[in-house]
Protein backbone atom coordinates (compact mmCIF):
# COMPACT_ATOMS: atom_id res chain seq x y z
CA UNK A 1 0.00 0.00 0.00
CA UNK A 2 1.45 3.63 -1.11
CA UNK A 3 1.64 6.28 1.88
CA UNK A 4 0.09 9.23 1.21
CA UNK A 5 2.40 12.29 0.51
CA UNK A 6 2.79 14.81 3.17
CA UNK A 7 0.61 17.79 2.26
CA UNK A 8 3.41 20.48 2.00
CA UNK A 9 5.29 18.04 -0.60
CA UNK A 10 7.99 15.77 -0.58
CA UNK A 11 9.68 15.72 2.92
CA UNK A 12 13.38 14.87 3.29
CA UNK A 13 13.95 12.64 6.51
CA UNK A 14 16.41 14.34 7.52
CA UNK A 15 17.78 14.82 11.03
CA UNK A 16 19.44 18.14 11.68
CA UNK A 17 20.94 19.63 14.66
CA UNK A 18 20.30 23.17 15.65
CA UNK A 19 23.23 25.60 16.43
CA UNK A 20 23.56 26.09 19.91
CA UNK A 21 20.96 23.97 21.27
CA UNK A 22 22.69 20.42 20.77
CA UNK A 23 19.65 18.08 20.08
CA UNK A 24 18.62 16.83 17.01
CA UNK A 25 15.26 17.47 15.84
CA UNK A 26 13.24 16.54 12.66
CA UNK A 27 13.35 19.61 10.05
CA UNK A 28 10.27 18.19 8.16
CA UNK A 29 8.25 21.62 7.71
CA UNK A 30 11.05 23.41 6.85
CA UNK A 31 12.57 21.00 4.24
CA UNK A 32 9.65 21.32 1.40
CA UNK A 33 9.41 21.80 -2.20
CA UNK A 34 7.93 24.80 -2.31
CA UNK A 35 8.97 27.57 -0.79
CA UNK A 36 7.57 29.20 2.63
CA UNK A 37 8.50 32.78 2.18
CA UNK A 38 8.50 34.52 -1.30
CA UNK A 39 11.23 37.44 -1.64
CA UNK A 40 11.89 40.06 -1.17
CA UNK A 41 10.04 40.56 2.15
CA UNK A 42 9.73 42.08 5.65
CA UNK A 43 11.43 39.80 8.36
CA UNK A 44 11.28 39.36 11.74
CA UNK A 45 14.50 38.61 12.96
CA UNK A 46 15.08 37.86 16.75
CA UNK A 47 17.40 37.39 19.55
CA UNK A 48 16.88 36.55 23.17
CA UNK A 49 20.15 37.15 25.55
CA UNK A 50 20.86 38.04 28.97
CA UNK A 51 20.03 41.46 29.75
CA UNK A 52 23.17 43.37 29.15
CA UNK A 53 23.51 46.83 27.84
CA UNK A 54 25.02 46.24 24.84
CA UNK A 55 23.11 43.14 24.13
CA UNK A 56 21.03 44.58 21.49
CA UNK A 57 24.46 46.44 19.50
CA UNK A 58 25.49 43.15 19.32
CA UNK A 59 22.12 41.90 18.01
CA UNK A 60 21.70 44.51 15.20
CA UNK A 61 25.81 44.51 14.48
CA UNK A 62 25.20 40.58 13.57
CA UNK A 63 22.07 42.00 11.68
CA UNK A 64 23.66 44.45 10.21
CA UNK A 65 26.30 42.78 8.18
CA UNK A 66 24.09 40.61 6.06
CA UNK A 67 21.15 43.53 5.65
CA UNK A 68 22.65 47.36 6.11
CA UNK A 69 20.13 49.01 4.91
CA UNK A 70 17.57 49.03 8.20
CA UNK A 71 14.76 51.43 8.16
CA UNK A 72 14.34 53.89 11.16
CA UNK A 73 12.28 52.05 13.83
CA UNK A 74 13.58 48.55 12.53
CA UNK A 75 14.65 47.72 16.06
CA UNK A 76 12.64 46.77 19.08
CA UNK A 77 13.51 45.26 22.51
CA UNK A 78 11.31 43.59 24.85
CA UNK A 79 13.10 42.39 28.93
CA UNK A 80 11.50 39.63 30.22
CA UNK A 81 9.50 39.98 33.21
CA UNK A 82 12.30 38.91 36.09
CA UNK A 83 14.42 41.44 34.08
CA UNK A 84 17.19 38.58 33.39
CA UNK A 85 16.91 38.15 29.43
CA UNK A 86 16.17 40.92 27.06
CA UNK A 87 14.61 39.64 23.43
CA UNK A 88 15.90 42.26 20.30
CA UNK A 89 13.50 42.21 17.06
CA UNK A 90 14.99 43.82 14.23
CA UNK A 91 12.50 44.14 11.24
CA UNK A 92 14.61 43.69 7.65
CA UNK A 93 14.17 42.97 3.79
CA UNK A 94 14.62 40.06 3.54
CA UNK A 95 16.37 39.09 -0.04
CA UNK A 96 16.96 35.37 -0.01
CA UNK A 97 16.77 31.97 2.49
CA UNK A 98 20.75 32.13 2.58
CA UNK A 99 20.59 35.51 3.50
CA UNK A 100 18.58 34.71 6.30
CA UNK A 101 20.72 31.62 7.25
CA UNK A 102 24.11 33.61 7.50
CA UNK A 103 22.40 35.51 9.83
CA UNK A 104 20.96 32.85 11.92
CA UNK A 105 24.24 31.49 11.72
CA UNK A 106 26.73 34.23 13.37
CA UNK A 107 23.78 34.47 15.57
CA UNK A 108 23.95 31.26 16.85
CA UNK A 109 27.81 31.72 16.57
CA UNK A 110 28.01 34.02 19.15
CA UNK A 111 27.88 32.94 22.90
CA UNK A 112 26.19 36.10 24.17
CA UNK A 113 22.73 34.93 22.46
CA UNK A 114 20.56 32.56 24.16
CA UNK A 115 18.43 31.62 21.49
CA UNK A 116 17.65 33.03 17.79
CA UNK A 117 14.14 32.80 16.37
Amino acid sequence: MKRAAPPFGSVAEDRRAIPGVGSAVRLSMLETRSPLLRFPCRFPVKAMGLSRPDFDSLVVGIVRRHAPDLSEGAVTLRTSRGGKYVAVTVVIEATSREQLDAIYQDLSDDDRVVWAL
